[in-house]
């Protein structure tokens, strides 16, 4: 089966991505994308797909995964009532392959070379870095980052890691339209999030119909077209009332909302607080 290309974007403020899946099930969704990726699954009982491996797992699964290694894991099982979870970190690779050059971090190195047929890694060793994972959800974009480098070098240090895929495998190079199509859109909206966008716009720029759009944004990105758009404008918006003393209105329209009342409400339900109220908090702390 043809692997589906994904494409990453970093967290806010941040070179890299942080994220935590809280789903009712895991759907098979084969697909791999050009970050490194470290994927810790909790609560969870089902079958895991990297590269030609298929194996079972269970609670506190902890991998690495290299550039373009297609995967997927799949289950409906939860070992405790509540949902399942699954922390990623997702590191760009020219981000990732240019720190490495540093001599404090270049035995990171051969993990990375290892990480092209996923790497496997001990219960204890997932215990720790679950802790570390946890302490990022409230953590600034820094201490982020220094809980990254933690779980690198926890990884690094365990002895009992092992190889997933075969010996001798390598991720096949997939010719996809679809990824040309993706990084065109977000391209455009980066471009012109300030100005009003609209579906039926951004399926025109990929030749789609706006219903197979919707279909294809959601896949490829994990949030729909309107998502997308509000979490980028809120973010400028944060950038904006940290880095100026302009007033909120005029803040909101330069980030392309139509009205203030429609700004004050994406941006409590993405930030959970007022705009006012997340300047306020920068500015005390």
């Amino acid at each position: 089966m043809k692997p589906m290309y994904e494409k990453v974007l970093p967290t806010e403020n941040s070179s890299w991505r942080y994220w935590l899946y809280a789903l009712d099930e895991i759907p098979f969704n084969w697909h791999y994308h050009p970050e490194y990726e470290i994927c810790l699954t909790l609560n969870s009982s089902g079958q895991r797909y990297i590269g030609d491996n298929i194996a079972n797992y269970t609670d506190l699964d902890l991998v690495l995964l290299g550039p373009k290694l297609p995967h997927t894991w799949h289950s409906k099982e939860l070992l405790a009532p509540g949902q399942h979870l699954t922390y990623v970190a997702q590191l760009p690779t020219q981000w990732i392959d240019a720190v490495v050059q540093m001599p404090e971090l270049k035995p990171l190195g051969d993990l990375l070379l290892k990480s092209k047929r996923g790497v496997e890694f001990s219960y204890a060793t997932a215990q720790q870095c679950k802790s570390r994972f946890e302490a990022m959800a409230d953590a600034t974009p820094m201490q982020r980052l220094l809980w990254l480098l933690e779980i690198l070098q926890l990884m690094l240090d365990d002895s009992n890691a092992r190889m997933i895929s075969s010996d001798g495998y390598a991720p096949v190079s997939f010719a996809d339209s679809a990824t040309e199509k993706i990084d065109r859109v977000i391209a455009y909206i980066h471009q012109h999030y300030t100005s009003d966008l609209c579906a039926e716009q951004m399926a025109g720029l990929a030749h789609m119909s706006t219903n197979h759009f919707h279909r294809f944004f959601k896949q490829r990105t994990e949030q729909t077209f309107t998502e997308f758009v509000n979490q980028l404008r809120v973010g400028k918006a944060c950038s904006l009332l940290l880095t100026t003393d302009f007033p909120v209105s005029a803040i909101s329209y330069r980030c392309g909302f139509n009205n203030i009342s429609n700004f004050n409400r994406r941006f409590l339900q993405l930030k959970h607080c007022t705009p006012r109220e997340f300047k306020r908090s920068y500015q005390q702390n």
